[in-house]
């Protein structure tokens, strides 16, 4: 199943206090005024995902084709994602991963007392 902008939208707005903006004038979201998934519309395309550095070196190990990454973003903490090879499921917990790196302290403490 290939999944689209609208696919990412619709599974990260499930989070707390996320919002449709722009980042690097692509469409992005936010948590917090703080950028953690753009579309890349600059370039091949993909989706930029705020991701722990040791957990991108595990995806890009994997071999799976539907993570990447450019010499743009070597050392950096995100991954790209082919959307068109990206499991939902596995692209759901990589977008709670990325929220949970980026929201403001607060945000995700309101979230683990609503979880209870």
């Amino acid at each position: 199943m290939t999944m689209t902008w609208q696919d990412v939208v619709a599974l990260a707005t499930e989070l707390p206090a996320v919002e449709e903006s722009t980042w690097w004038r692509s469409p992005a979201l936010k948590v917090g005024g703080k950028g953690f998934a753009r579309l890349r519309s600059e370039a091949e395309g993909g989706l930029v995902l705020a991701c722990d550095p040791a957990e991108k070196e595990a995806l890009l190990a994997s071999g799976d084709p539907a993570f990447y990454t450019t010499p743009h973003y070597d050392g950096y903490a995100y991954i790209l994602i082919d959307l068109d090879r990206v499991a939902p499921d596995q692209l759901r917990e990589l977008l709670d991963d990325a929220w949970w790196l980026t929201a403001p302290a607060k945000v995700r403490r309101l979230r683990d007392r609503e979880a209870r």
